[in-house]
């Protein structure tokens, strides 16, 4: 394809593509607003503990951290510093190779997780869960699938892998 010759979307293509493009705007902004009210966490300060909390070990690697939680280098390292200020995380060195660092969730991170995570389940559910059928939600579970597949066709990107095995 060209520039001369560009794939124009159709009006059906077009109606699709904004409808997806709102979605994409307003979902993770209302998630944002009800973890900002109910638990004073950002979403990716959320999905920070969460991750941690999913880990029999409480702990993992700083990037693998980052990778699951969407978050680039800087991004979760500024997350964990927050985190650690509230007393929810802690680092040390990795074990392993003492090189590397590892976020662990303390028991306060533990307790804090635990308390957040209904509110946000139940906001899950109010936004995307309880608006569709069983149906709807096979036919969004195998285009997110089609989706994710050509985004990131090798899962590089921890949360593709993550989604996958789900």
């Amino acid at each position: 394809m060209t520039e001369q010759n560009p794939r124009w979307l159709n009006a059906d293509e077009r109606r699709v593509w904004l409808r997806l493009s709102a979605l994409m705007e307003l979902l993770p902004a209302a998630l944002d607003a009800q973890l900002q009210r109910d638990a004073d966490l950002t979403k990716t300060a959320y999905l920070t503990l969460a991750m941690l909390s999913e880990e029999p070990t409480r702990s993992l690697r700083m990037s693998e951290l980052g990778a699951r939680s969407n978050a680039s280098p800087s991004r979760i390292s500024h997350v964990v510093s927050r985190l650690e200020k509230d007393g929810w995380v802690r680092r040390e060195k990795s074990p392993s190779d003492g090189r590397g660092q590892v976020a662990i969730l303390t028991d306060a991170g533990w307790d804090k997780v635990v308390a957040s995570a209904p509110g946000h389940v139940e906001r899950v559910r109010q936004l995307v869960l309880d608006p569709l059928q069983a149906e709807d939600l096979a036919r969004l579970d195998a285009v997110m699938v089609k989706l994710l597949d050509v985004l990131d066709p090798d899962a590089k990107f921890a949360a593709t892998a993550l989604a996958r095995q789900v």
